[in-house]
């Protein structure tokens, strides 16, 4: 008898923007050091691109402007482009999103609307890729400055983490069913979103003020620990955890800590925590000294980033 074969994981990319273009890096070819794109898209010279995402086919590639969300083939042809209406006169202060699904079916793209000035609230919409029609969108009790969007990696759901500034930080999740949009509000509002476990089993936030990391169950959210300042050696007066960090592999997490000198000058530490008990295990050399230039990427190894502005792959941690 023939036994059901289990669908083929989509190809790990990472993206950067680089020199203009939209640079994309395949993962599973295993090249360890300064990454060579896979694929580059050129974004319409006319375009300031905010934030970017492309297929894990490498079929299309995604941006988002101050005012659309545009999408390109493999060769570069801008196949549809999603006007965000009306024209917003602000420059500052809002940043669109977007990102594609595991499957690159559907663009989930984040509006900060109220901060842009269009009279309305907040949006997060889900577009056919093939086409930009809009499959399925919501208004969201938010006023976000900008969005990190985080697929699901084993199910159809994406995260969303709207930034509100000093008012905080405000975490949805969504999925599409029989198009319309599911949408789940976690009940907190001081939290910020930073990573999914490699198998989607948990999570991790950090306090918006900075106090403590903690890890969470997905879907429901509930804390499983919590870890101040305190915990790794540090006076929680003058030291705080920082809004970076992440799943180096499904047991290990690395977390960020950001203080000063006794001359103000900035210095940043990374530690490494085991996911099931908590426990501390020591300092992580990360390769670099911005707490942000670290992407740990669920297989012990992460990223930093190149003079050239390409992606370094380090392992061995």
């Amino acid at each position: 008898m023939a036994h059901p074969t289990r669908p083929t994981p989509p190809r790990k990319v990472v993206t950067r923007l680089v020199d203009g273009g939209i640079c994309a890096y395949d993962l599973d070819a295993g090249d360890v050091g300064v990454l060579s794109p896979t694929a580059t898209w050129r974004p319409s010279p006319e375009d300031d691109v905010v934030e970017y995402a492309v297929s894990a086919d490498l079929q299309r590639a995604c941006y988002t402007t101050l005012d659309a969300a545009v999408c390109l083939t493999a060769d570069g042809v801008e196949i549809w482009r999603s006007q965000f209406e009306p024209r917003s006169g602000h420059k500052m202060g809002h940043r669109p999103g977007c990102v594609l699904s595991l499957d690159g079916s559907t663009v989930w793209v984040y509006r900060p609307d109220v901060m842009a000035g269009r009279d309305r609230p907040d949006q997060w919409a889900a577009l056919d890729a093939g086409t930009g029609a809009v499959i399925a969108q919501a208004d969201l009790r938010t006023v976000g400055h900008g969005g990190e969007q985080l697929p699901h990696p084993t199910d159809d759901h994406v995260l969303l983490d709207v930034g509100e500034g000093q008012d905080g930080s405000v975490v949805y999740r969504a999925s599409l069913v029989e198009g319309r949009m599911e949408l789940v509000r976690y009940p907190w509002d001081d939290r910020c979103l930073i990573g999914l476990s490699p198998d989607g089993s948990h999570f991790m936030t950090v306090a918006h003020d900075q106090t403590d990391v903690a890890l969470h169950t997905y879907p429901d959210g509930e804390v499983t620990f919590a870890l101040s300042v305190d915990a790794f050696g540090h006076d929680p007066d003058e030291i705080y955890v920082e809004w970076s960090g992440g799943y180096l592999s499904a047991d290990t997490v690395v977390v960020s800590l950001m203080g000063e000198t006794e001359d103000e000058q900035e210095w940043s530490r990374h530690y490494t925590v085991d996911v099931h008990s908590g426990r501390i295990h020591g300092q992580f050399d990360a390769r670099t000294d911005n707490p942000y230039d670290i992407r740990p990427l669920g297989d012990r190894s992460w990223l930093t980033t190149d003079t050239s502005g390409h992606p370094i792959r380090w392992t061995g941690a």
